[in-house]
């Protein structure tokens, strides 16, 4: 269920809007070509313009675009970049001025494009025209009124000469025009002939620089990237090549004469520091010379390496004599202290004499095998005592010895302590020395550090000069495109035809949606509950519809429609009486009253039309019976009924009553209680009564007319009642106690440029069932 009634509301509002707007497609197609064939003109007209682009990459820092180290330690001023401030760079002023006066781009050469002897546009002569010019000093170009001088010249390719004004210049020469020092030089750019008189402007640099600035676009294709793209779009595909290009060249060779300059700078300061730095290790190393001679230093750390050495040495020596006295001192007072014992003999650890060894182990040996033989034999036994002799005897030489080696060493212990003073005196002054010479050569070495360093740099700067001229790689050199990027076919009729739908949709939506008045049938039944029982073509005049016109038929066929749905057609229908009215004047009561009347009148029936409306009895003016008496007349009493009553000529089955021709208080008469006879003398002549009365809005004669009413018929016209009455409708005839209302949308008029249905109505066809509700009712 639900995706059905998606489905209707999708289907209605679909209808909705090819009703809405169907009508006037001839008004589109009409919009459509005229728009597009001004978007063609506009495509001739207008000059087209290529895009032209070029790609460089920057060594960024930051990016990880680097030198190798051998480029890098010949090229020491190739400062890091950061592709940010580079693009800055390459979109400053001062760069694109540059690329201005070297290619001249102040004084630009058009020619000039007739039409029927009118100038349409001109188009630039870059590529056809035979010469350029430049200017001595651009900077003093002056404008008058911001419009450039047009200044026409021809040119003799045989004596290859410029005449403009009437005057001749040369080529290839300074020379005084009224516009400055100027130079006319051969158009190298030239691969066409001009066809038409060709000019030139002379144009403030500053105004050609600031303009191709802003047309130019450079920006990295992505965040992190170092390669940046130049983009720009210019009538003439080679001059913008030439314009990027010159713009690439002018941002390195600015990079290099800053390198350069920097490069010269640091050289002059460089060779002036060498020369100081000579100077000074020069002046250091005399003082080093001097400091040598007059201490008699050859080389402190060695003298003093070597006095440490001896000291040592000494000192070991010391030590060592030390350690014999000390051998030497127990040896004495073993030999002293002991009798024929035999205990052990002291070590003779650090003595070489053979001698006192010999005797110490011959002593050793001898109070050995005394000891030995004790133990054995008696005391007078003669081998005992003559080992006892013997060992006696061995005492004395061996202190003897001992007393001459230890005079000997006292004697070289003396010596030494003398040698030792010495050294301690000679180390004590080493270090002062050894400082103050440290403090000069610490200089020295820095200088001559310096000096290396600056000869090092100074070999840097001098390579600088040599590598390549261009900084940055230029991956794509300027390419302009082969198809012109503006205008673009597409988008201009594609934006055409999108403005002349807009024009169409404002137009439908101004002339209808907008309008104050009732258009759409939907808008009634959006306003009010009263059902629309018929609608109604416009007929011009309001005049009576006639069966031998062609243009009444449907018409007519809309009237019988209209008569089926109040169910006059019924043979058990009882309701006689219709009362036909409006809420304001002009919305075609009469028409519809007299028309219906007719439509019965022709299907057999006795139908009579009053006309109720004395104010504004058009009914009777419509039949010609002004000058005849009628209802005022009756309700007067100053006629009878039967001599009212008119029989109309059109057919036999329709009469008429007419208002009558006096003018007074027409409530008053209808309220005078004739009207209840009166409609029931009529409602037994005739078969229905038609009474066309005054609009129900304005005066109170329909309200007095409703008690005798069966049907109301409430007239709308199309286009012509306001939305604000239909929308109070129902609250203005809640009071009226009117009987059976239906609206007949009346005067629908053809929507637009078409002759099929109007489509502001639903078409009498979609309208069945509201006769059967007004019977039933």
């Amino acid at each position: 269920m639900s995706y059905n009634n998606k489905s209707a509301k999708n289907d209605n509002l679909f209808n909705t809007m090819m009703d809405l707007f169907f009508p006037f497609w001839p008004l589109l197609a009409v919009i459509l070509v005229s728009v597009l064939f001004l978007a063609w003109g506009y495509k001739k007209y207008v000059t087209p313009t290529y895009g032209v682009s070029a790609t460089l990459i920057i060594k960024d820092e930051n990016k990880g675009v680097d030198d190798s180290r051998m480029v890098e330690s010949m090229n020491p001023f190739d400062s890091k970049k950061i592709v940010e401030n580079e693009i800055k760079v390459i979109q400053s002023p001062d760069l694109m001025k540059k690329v201005v006066d070297s290619m001249n781009l102040y004084a630009p050469f058009y020619e000039e494009t007739e039409f029927l002897g009118m100038n349409i546009k001109s188009i630039s002569a870059y590529n056809s025209s035979p010469i350029r010019l430049q200017l001595k000093n651009s900077n003093k170009i002056i404008i008058q009124n911001d419009n450039p001088s047009k200044y026409y010249f021809t040119y003799n390719p045989t004596s290859k000469n410029v005449k403009i004004d009437g005057k001749t210049y040369p080529l290839n020469e300074w020379v005084d025009t009224p516009f400055g020092e100027t130079m006319f030089l051969p158009n190298n750019n030239k691969v066409k002939q001009a066809k038409n008189p060709l000019y030139f402007l002379l144009i403030n640099p500053r105004n050609v620089t600031q303009g191709l600035a802003k047309s130019l676009e450079v920006a990295p294709p992505e965040k992190l990237s170092t390669v940046i793209n130049l983009y720009m779009e210019d009538e003439v595909p080679n001059r913008g090549e030439d314009v990027l290009n010159g713009l690439i060249q002018a941002y390195n060779q600015k990079g290099i004469d800053n390198r350069n300059k920097l490069a010269a700078n640091t050289m002059e300061f460089i060779e002036a520091r060498i020369k100081n730095v000579e100077d000074e290790l020069s002046t250091l190393e005399t003082e080093i010379e001097e400091f040598r001679s007059s201490k008699g230093v050859v080389d402190l750390s060695e003298q003093g390496r070597m006095y440490l050495q001896d000291a040592g040495q000494n000192d070991q020596r010391i030590a060592d004599i030390r350690l014999k006295l000390s051998v030497l001192d127990k040896v004495e007072n073993y030999i002293q202290s002991k009798g024929t014992g035999g205990s052990i003999v002291p070590s003779t650890l650090g003595i070489d004499d053979p001698v006192l060894t010999q005797l110490l182990q011959k002593l050793y040996n001898a109070e050995t095998e005394y000891e030995r033989l004790k133990k054995t034999t008696a005391v007078n036994n003669p081998i005992l005592i003559s080992l006892a002799d013997e060992i006696e005897k061995i005492r004395p030489n061996i202190l003897d010895n001992v007393q001459s080696q230890k005079s000997n060493l006292n004697a070289g212990l003396s010596n030494l302590y003398g040698n030792s003073g010495k050294y301690s005196s000679a180390l004590k002054t080493i270090p002062e020395n050894e400082r103050k010479l440290l403090e000069i050569t610490r200089t020295k070495a820095v200088k001559n550090d310096l000096f290396a360093y600056l000869l090092q740099k100074r070999e840097e700067i001098a390579l600088s000069y040599a590598p390549s001229n261009e900084d940055d790689t230029v991956v794509t050199s300027a390419q302009a495109s082969l198809e012109p990027v503006s205008p673009k076919g597409i988008k201009i009729y594609g934006f055409a035809l999108f403005i002349a739908i807009g024009l169409w949709i404002v137009y439908v939506v101004v002339k209808e949606m907008l309008n104050k008045k009732i258009l759409f049938r939907s808008e009634i039944e959006e306003s009010s509950n009263l059902p629309v029982i018929g609608e109604l073509t416009h007929l011009k005049g309001g005049k009576l519809v006639s069966s031998e016109n062609p243009e009444d038929l449907a018409i007519i066929e809309q009237f019988r429609h209209l008569d089926a749905q109040l169910g006059l057609y019924s043979r058990t229908f009882r309701k006689k009486k219709i009362l036909v009215t409006s809420s304001l004047a002009g919305e075609g009561k009469s028409f519809v009253s007299k028309n219906l009347a007719y439509s019965l009148a022709k299907s057999g029936k006795k139908v009579i039309l009053l006309d109720m409306d004395f104010r504004k009895p058009n009914t009777t003016k419509t039949f010609h019976l002004t000058d005849r008496k009628g209802i005022i007349d009756f309700l007067k009493d100053t006629a009878h009924l039967d001599e009212l009553i008119v029989n109309s000529e059109i057919n036999p089955n329709l009469f008429i009553l007419p208002a009558g021709k006096h003018r007074e208080d027409y409530t008053q008469l209808l309220l005078n209680g004739k009207l209840e006879s009166f409609f029931n003398s009529l409602s037994e002549r005739f078969d229905y009564i038609i009474m066309d009365s005054a609009p129900i809005g304005l005066v109170s004669d329909a309200n007095l007319l409703a008690e005798f009413s069966e049907i109301t018929l409430l007239v709308v016209r199309h286009d012509y009642t306001p939305k604000k009455i239909v929308e109070r409708l129902d609250q203005n005839l809640a009071d009226k106690n009117l009987n059976h209302i239906g609206i007949v949308f009346n005067g629908l008029k053809k929507r637009g440029f078409v002759k099929e249905d109007s489509g502001y109505g639903y078409g009498y066809s979609q309208v069945y069932g509201y006769g059967d509700y007004i019977a039933r009712k």
